[in-house]
């Protein structure tokens, strides 16, 4: 399978760090939080990675160059207006020769990218989403699904205190996904999955997951990473 790290947003609610610096650059520990992203496919066995840039991007190609120093092999797509999760894919629609993994350049997680892809492989469905129980899930997309795991509506982001399942923006897709984007700005969760419902099946990874989008967060997250270094093939001290 082949892989795309969508590393086009501005990541504006972290601001001051991303005033100078693009999302994906922000370190986590002593690297940029791309970089465990990349790191993370290639030990599950995905090496051609095509990466969307936007903001800032000459910083994110300068830095990882074609990906050769952390094992991969990596072909950017420069967007000059932004396009959107949906619309960024289809953007890269060149690149894609088979199924494919779909991961944010600004989010941290260790999911197992094999058993991930073993996942999609093993059913029938076009998309496979990663989801994960939230107690508080105000800020994130809600997911419902049935009792097979296969996604029956989405809800809108709630603005008070609510559990439940969210979309943690990590998908598998068979090739022909790219038919259901419409050209131009687009976005899976608004444009594409309301008329895939019955076609996409969940995946509830056992790992640790931030998207990073606010400062505490980000705090949190060094934290994280700074008691469980293991977990992110770190050695400190």
């Amino acid at each position: 399978m082949q892989a795309i790290i969508m590393a086009g947003g501005m990541g504006s609610r972290l601001r001051p760090l991303t005033d100078s610096l693009p999302k994906p650059l922000v370190k986590i520990i002593d690297k940029p939080v791309m970089e465990y992203v990349i790191e993370n496919l290639v030990a599950g066995g995905i090496k051609d990675i095509a990466v969307t840039v936007g903001y800032k991007a000459q910083m994110i190609m300068d830095y990882f160059g074609n990906g050769k120093a952390l094992g991969a092999s990596l072909t950017y797509f420069d967007e000059d207006v932004p396009l959107g999760t949906a619309g960024g894919v289809k953007n890269a629609a060149e690149f894609i020769e088979d199924d494919f993994v779909v991961m944010s350049a600004d989010g941290l997680c260790n999911i197992d990218v094999k058993d991930f892809c073993d996942f999609h492989r093993s059913h029938s469905s076009k998309v496979s989403m990663s989801v994960r129980y939230m107690p508080d899930a105000r800020g994130f997309g809600l997911v419902k699904t049935d009792d097979s795991g296969i996604v029956t509506s989405f809800a809108e982001k709630p603005k008070y205190i609510v559990s439940g399942l969210i979309n943690m923006g990590i998908y598998a897709f068979d090739k022909s996904i790219l038919k259901d984007i419409p050209e131009g700005k687009s976005d899976f969760s608004y444009d594409v999955f309301p008329k895939l419902l019955g076609d996409i099946r969940t995946y509830k990874p056992d790992c640790f997951w931030s998207d990073i989008g606010t400062l505490p967060d980000y705090y949190l997250t060094n934290h994280y990473v700074c008691v469980h270094p293991e977990n992110f093939r770190l050695v400190l001290g």
